[in-house]
């Protein structure tokens, strides 16, 4: 039954769009390549610190760009780690177009340290009130786009890799961002939908959680969509507290390894969230923690975490369709319509992922329907680059 349920789901989604959903703009906004009176788009870029989610979604605003014609198509160098530095770098340095330049200094990068971004964040609203040398910039994260979603300047401001917008507060609804210049992709029943198909494949009873107990880490950890479908669905939800965005990275790490131990005695599987704790040097920890006590876990991120051990996630192809979203809407603003103005709903299209050597460890064995569903499956667990 409870397999049933889940095929169900994806095979509505499926039917009700083959690739996503997405709210209409307020006008017929053109996505054509075009110049800036004569010169071309100048682009600015903001992340409150390094994160895997800010590069992957960067990756296919790149592609999309590349794919409408603003950008000359070129092979994009091998990433690594979560830094968006060298990426930048590189677009600033040798790619080619007529149309858009990405600001080879306008690159800012906070490193997770408030009181660097305290002191960063009125020198980037300087230069955009005064210099005048940005024509775009890019939030990317939560930190990011509540520093900018301002009305302390008016440079468009697209919004990109937040957990939910809405709930942060960086947007007043989902039609309408509240400023002129703001524009941030929000989809209210993402998280939602990864619960209830994560309970319809394993069924469990107790749901592990760890997030900081701040208003902002419950916003990241989309704590209100857990407990809507915990509601619905009556499972229990088992919290753990940690600390997040801390100068100390490992003092978050530390923390979330903390509860998983604590979770994967107490509880019978673990919704893993976004926060600075969750890492490329930290996830292979927090796999083995989950796959010792044999709980299944499921990603709010993405595949890439299910490469690294995790049960199952969002497929990464999604990074593919939200990045092509974010590349229209920028083609849209430069066009002349106001980021207000844009349609801000955009849906994932109903993809998962899967690990099959850590099913095998935790004693998990995902029927056939179920990998049928699957549009990636690992069948290793690999290391994490750094």
């Amino acid at each position: 039954m409870q397999i049933k349920k889940f095929l169900c789901s994806i095979l509505f989604f499926s039917l009700l769009s083959s690739a996503s959903v997405m709210a209409a703009d307020k006008g017929g906004f053109s996505i054509e390549p075009s110049m800036n009176n004569g010169k071309k788009w100048r682009i600015g870029y903001f992340e409150g610190g390094e994160y895997i989610n800010y590069p992957l979604n960067f990756l296919g605003i790149i592609k999309g760009l590349m794919d409408m014609g603003w950008m000359e198509k070129a092979k994009i160098p091998d990433q690594s780690g979560e830094q968006t530095a060298q990426l930048w770098q590189w677009l600033a340095n040798s790619t080619k177009s007529r149309y858009i330049e990405f600001v080879k200094d306008a690159h800012y990068t906070g490193n997770w340290d408030t009181p660097l971004i305290e002191k960063m964040v009125p020198q980037i609203i300087s230069r955009l009130n005064n210099k005048k040398d940005i024509d775009l910039i890019i939030a990317a994260g939560t930190k990011a786009g509540l520093k900018l979603a301002t009305n302390k300047h008016n440079v468009p401001t697209l919004v990109i890799s937040t957990t939910d917008p809405l709930a942060a507060g960086i947007i007043e609804s989902v039609e309408d961002s509240g400023f002129d210049h703001v524009h941030a992709r929000v989809d209210p029943y993402r998280h939602e939908r990864q619960i209830q198909l994560f309970h319809d494949i394993i069924g469990f009873n107790k749901l592990g959680i760890a997030y900081q107990n701040t208003e902002q880490g419950r916003s990241c950890a989309a704590l209100d969509s857990v407990k809507k479908v915990a509601d619905e669905r009556g499972f229990k939800i088992v919290p753990c507290f940690t600390t997040d965005e801390s100068a100390n990275v490992k003092k978050d790490e530390a923390s979330v390894k903390k509860c998983f131990a604590a979770l994967g005695k107490s509880a019978g599987a673990i919704y893993v969230t976004t926060q600075n704790g969750v890492n490329a040097d930290s996830i292979p920890e927090l796999v083995d923690i989950a796959n010792k006590y044999r709980i299944p876990t499921f990603t709010q991120s993405h595949s890439e975490q299910v490469k690294y051990g995790f049960l199952m996630s969002i497929s990464r192809a999604n990074f593919q369709y939200v990045g092509r979203f974010y590349a229209r809407t920028m083609a849209k603003i430069f066009n002349g319509a106001k980021p207000r103005d844009i349609g801000q709903l955009f849906e994932d299209p109903p993809k998962i992922a899967i690990n099959l050597k850590t099913a095998e460890l935790i004693g998990y064995d995902p029927p056939v329907d179920v990998l049928s569903a699957a549009d990636e499956i690992f069948e290793d667990i690999e290391v994490p680059k750094r």
